[in-house]
C-alpha cells in the first residue's frame, strides 16, 4: 500500500487517510485518534507496518454523529452505546438523554429562582402569612397495596411525625431498594425536628439525605444477581415544623390540595413526560403509550447500559405550607391508573388522612389493580 495517501480495498472501495477523512467528517485528526482509542470510531484499516489509519468515506456520517453528540454534551461512554444502535433505537436514546438534561436544568433553575426569592426577601419567612405564634403540625397516614395482578409488593410508604415518603421499587431487588431509600431519610427527618431550620441549612440537609438514599439503594441491591437492573423512585417530604423539604426522583408524585384545587408539585422523570414537554405527545396519548413506564432518572444499583433509569441525584427543594393544606404522595400504581379528577374527589371527600388513603387505594383496585400502590396523605394543622 503506497504512501500517497490512498489505499485500495477491493471489498469496500477506496479508503482515505486520516487527514482526508478529517476534512470529510469535519473533525480533527486528534479527535479521530481519540475516538479510535475509545472504540467509538474504528478506522476501516490500520497499516500493520507503519500504523497509518485509513477510513472508508462512508464512515463520515457516523463520525459526524459522534461529533454532534459531543456538542450536546453526551458523555463518551454513552455515545459508544448510541453509535451501535439502529437509527430508531438511537433516536430513543438521544431523546432520553436530552430529556434528562432538560429535567436537571429545570431543577437547577427552580433552585436558583428559590434562592433569588429567598435572598431578595432578606430573610423574611414565607410562613409569616400566618400568625407568628401559630404552631403547626401534621396528621398523616400511609397505606400500600399489592394490587390484583402482582404477586409481590415492591412499593413502600411511610408517614411519621417528621417524614412522609412513597417509593416504587423495580427489578429483582425492588422491594429492598424502596425500603432502603426511605429508611435512609429517617435520620435527616429526626434532625429536622429539633427546631426551625434556616432555609439554607434545610436545603443542605436535604442534599445530604438524597445522597444517603442513593448510597443506601446501591448497598441494598448489590448482593443480587443483577444490581444494575434494580432500583426505586422516591418522593418524600421532611417536616421541620414550619416548612416541608421535598426530595424527588422518578415518577412517584406529590400533590397539594389547597383551596379546593389539586396541584401536582412534582415533575415525572419519565420518557413520556419528556415527550409531553416537547410537544410530541399529548397527556391522553401518554396514558396508553407503550413506553409509559420507562424512567429517565431513578435511584439504581449501578450505572446501567439501558437508556433509562439512570442513576442521578434526586431533586430537592422547599415547599411553603399553609394551615389546611393536604398533601398526597403516591406511586404510579395510583396516579397512572386513576384519573386526576377522581384523585381530587377522593382527596377532598375524606375527613382525615386515614380515610383518604383507604379511599385512594380502593380506586386502582376497582380498576383491576394492575400494579402495586403506595399512598401517603398528610394534613397541615394549627395546634
Amino acid at each position: 500500500m503506497g504512501r500517497d495517501g490512498r489505499a485500495a480495498d477491493a471489498g469496500r472501495g477506496e479508503l482515505v487517510t486520516i487527514g482526508e477523512f478529517a476534512r470529510l467528517s469535519r473533525l480533527s485528526a486528534k479527535a479521530l485518534r481519540r475516538y479510535d482509542e475509545l472504540g467509538l470510531l474504528r478506522p476501516a484499516l490500520v497499516d500493520p507496518v507503519n500504523g497509518y489509519r485509513y477510513y472508508d468515506p462512508a464512515q463520515a456520517e457516523g463520525a459526524r454523529l459522534v461529533a454532534w453528540l459531543r456538542r450536546i454534551g453526551m458523555p463518551l461512554s454513552r455515545i459508544g452505546r448510541v453509535v451501535q444502535l439502529d437509527p430508531a433505537a438511537a433516536a430513543v436514546e438521544i431523546r432520553a438523554y436530552w430529556a434528562r438534561v432538560e429535567a436537571e436544568t429545570a431543577a437547577r433553575r427552580d433552585l436558583a429562582m428559590y434562592l433569588v426569592d429567598h435572598l431578595s426577601a432578606e430573610g423574611v419567612e414565607m410562613t409569616k402569612r400566618v400568625p407568628e405564634n401559630a404552631a403547626f403540625g401534621i396528621r398523616c397516614a400511609a397505606l400500600t397495596d399489592t394490587g390484583a395482578v402482582r404477586t409481590a409488593n415492591q412499593d413502600t410508604a411511610f408517614a411519621g411525625a417528621r417524614l412522609l415518603a412513597a417509593a416504587d421499587g423495580f427489578g429483582e431487588a425492588g422491594a429492598e431498594a424502596s425500603a432502603a431509600a426511605i429508611e435512609a431519610l429517617k435520620p435527616t427527618a429526626r434532625g429536622a425536628g429539633g427546631g426551625v431550620l434556616p432555609a439554607a441549612d434545610l436545603l443542605n440537609a436535604l442534599e445530604d439525605a438524597a445522597d444517603a438514599a442513593s448510597r443506601a439503594v446501591r448497598d441494598a441491591v448489590s448482593p443480587y444477581n443483577a444490581p444494575d437492573g434494580s432500583g426505586t423512585t422516591l418522593t418524600a417530604m421532611v417536616w421541620t415544623g414550619s416548612r416541608l423539604g421535598l426530595v424527588h426522583i422518578g415518577d412517584s408524585r406529590a400533590y397539594l390540595l389547597r383551596g379546593g384545587e389539586l396541584f401536582r408539585i412534582t415533575h415525572d422523570d419519565s420518557l413520556v413526560q419528556a415527550m409531553i414537554d416537547d410537544g410530541s405527545l399529548s397527556p391522553e396519548e401518554a396514558a396508553s403509550h407503550p413506553q409509559r413506564s420507562l424512567l429517565l432518572k431513578a435511584l439504581v444499583g449501578a450505572a446501567q447500559s439501558a437508556p433509562v433509569a439512570v442513576a442521578c441525584r434526586p431533586e430537592v427543594r422547599l415547599q411553603e405550607v399553609m394551615a389546611g393544606d393536604r398533601y398526597l404522595l403516591c406511586s404510579d400504581g395510583l396516579s397512572a391508573v386513576v384519573d386526576e379528577a377522581d384523585l381530587r374527589a377522593a382527596v377532598i371527600a375524606a375527613d382525615d388522612p386515614e380515610e383518604a388513603v383507604r379511599r385512594l387505594v380502593a380506586l386502582p383496585r376497582a380498576a383491576g389493580g394492575p400494579d402495586n400502590v403506595a399512598c401517603v396523605v398528610a394534613d397541615v394543622v394549627v395546634r
